[in-house]
């Protein structure tokens, strides 16, 4: 539909709220650039914990933390990757990216669980080697503790960056904190396992529990990437966003309005929205078109960053209900 609003006799145009109108229009403009700074908070979370769990591992032998210290490489690796890709999602639709650079979102969460990957192969290599060839630890109530503090920073990071991802829907913040809380609980293994070899002496404990913690992040690793792939094959917005969708077009289909084909798509912190509306053939175009910008404005006030796409049709002509698949 045509943006340009039009008045009447000086009145604003039906359901028009200028102030409204300008403050959804800023929204689909442009993303949030204050993500970035969250990128920026993993990258330092990522370098204090690869300090204290390189310490932990280096007071204790144990290569349950050594395990736990590699992953943090791969924090690091993720943070950084994560920062690039939101610099470049952040950027304006141009020419040859019409719909934004959203999708650049998607690449970061692969990468990271990529990256997972192949951490988990090292931790597994050197958890085997370790179990062929048992080492007692050494200095292990220091290296607890510094372990301990190197998770604390990660759980605080990984609350804000999830609470900050959900907020504004961007994946690569939330596979980011999905990554830093698996390291969590993984830290806490290893932890775990640290305490139990030294209570009790058994050394196989400690290459076990690290061969769990590999197991572990595979897991995490395997959930990025699908949801990455999901991303990049335009997944369709959260099922609590549609419904939200479809309770807003029902309060219009009491007004006589009918509705049909809605089809969404996420790509990185945008959502695409597309739906027909049918309006009575009688109305002129600037009625339907009004009543249009009236729907559209009710859906970006209750979805974040939403670019919406209205087809206007009347609801006499049996054409209409024919164009209701993908290929019309």
């Amino acid at each position: 539909m045509a943006r340009r609003r039009r008045k009447r006799n000086g009145q604003p145009a039906l359901g028009y709220n200028p102030t409204h109108f300008n403050r959804s229009s800023r929204s689909i403009e442009m993303l949030p650039p204050v993500l970035k700074r969250y990128a920026w908070l993993s990258i330092a979370a990522a370098l204090a914990t690869i300090l204290l769990k390189g310490w932990a591992w280096w007071l204790t032998g144990s290569v349950g933390m050594l395990s736990d210290a590699l992953e943090s490489f791969v924090n690091l690796a993720g943070a950084m990757m994560a920062l690039a890709m939101l610099s470049l999602a952040s950027q304006p639709a141009d020419d040859n990216h019409a719909h934004g650079h959203g999708k650049a979102e998607y690449f970061s969460s692969a990468f990271e669980g990529l990256l997972i990957f192949l951490a988990a192969v090292g931790i597994a290599y050197t958890a085997i080697e370790r179990l062929l060839n048992p080492q007692p630890l050494e200095a292990v109530g220091i290296g607890l503790a510094v372990s301990v503090a190197a998770s604390i920073i990660n759980l605080i990071t990984s609350r804000i960056l999830m609470d900050v991802g959900s907020r504004y829907k961007s994946i690569a913040l939330e596979a980011d904190a999905h990554h830093l809380m698996a390291d969590v609980w993984t830290s806490a293994g290893v932890i775990l396992g640290v305490g139990l070899v030294w209570v009790s002496g058994w050394l196989w404990l400690d290459p076990v529990i690290a061969l769990l913690v590999a197991l572990n992040i595979v897991w995490t690793g395997w959930q990025l990437l699908q949801r990455s792939a999901a991303g990049l094959m335009d997944v369709s917005i959260p099922e609590a966003d549609i419904r939200t969708i479809e309770d807003i077009l029902d309060r219009y289909r009491t007004q006589g309005l009918e509705f049909h084909a809605l089809r969404t798509r996420q790509a990185g912190t945008r959502a695409f929205i597309s739906f027909h509306l049918l309006v009575p053939g009688t109305w002129s175009v600037q009625k339907g078109h009004d009543w249009s910008e009236r729907i559209e404005a009710d859906i970006r006030e209750a979805i974040l960053y939403a670019n919406i796409t209205t087809h206007l049709e009347p609801k006499e002509d049996p054409l209409s209900l024919a164009d209701q698949h993908l290929d019309r």
